[in-house]
């Protein structure tokens, strides 16, 4: 295994991670500004009040789009496993 396939599974993982974390991630920033705004226009300057629609919208979100995180991963996983299997063989 040469340095540029070491930097292809690096950027293949880090894609990997950016495809399964990052709907999950926007969502939680959305839901943030708007409960930002929400509060500056409205002046209620309470600390809970953020938290607890991220924590909802986070586990709907979660269980919505789980199929698709867990077929990304087992993906990602054959991949690599092929990859091994690949130099263990010498090919």
């Amino acid at each position: 295994m040469n340095a540029t396939e070491v930097i292809e599974i690096l950027r293949e993982s880090m894609m990997v991670t950016i495809k399964v974390a990052g709907p999950v991630m926007l969502i939680t920033l959305i839901v943030g500004i708007a409960i930002s705004i929400f509060q500056t226009l409205t002046q209620i300057q309470e600390a809970t009040l953020t938290f607890v629609p991220k924590i909802i919208l986070v586990y709907v979100a979660l269980l919505f789009l789980a199929p698709f995180m867990l077929s990304s991963l087992i993906t990602f996983t054959q991949h690599i496993m092929d990859k091994i299997i690949g130099l263990g063989t010498g090919s």
